[in-house]
């Protein structure tokens, strides 16, 4: 059996959790849809806000 490394990459020292800041929204049939930018990385994102009570929910992954 291998041992796992003990040690991380240096790639994954450098992820964070991101603090999304709103920059504009739109409103659509389906929701809301916000474009959002990382406060602390400037990583870009498209959420829609749907007409349900339900949460936001990403469209698509973190750009950046």
């Amino acid at each position: 059996m291998t041992a796992l490394p003990t040690v991380l990459p240096a790639a994954s020292a450098s992820v964070h959790e991101h603090a999304w800041l709103t920059e504009s929204v739109h409103a659509t049939s389906a929701g809301r849809v916000r474009y959002v930018r990382c406060t602390g990385c400037a990583a870009r994102r498209v959420d829609l806000d749907p007409v349900s009570p339900a949460p936001p929910v990403a469209m698509t992954r973190p750009i950046g």
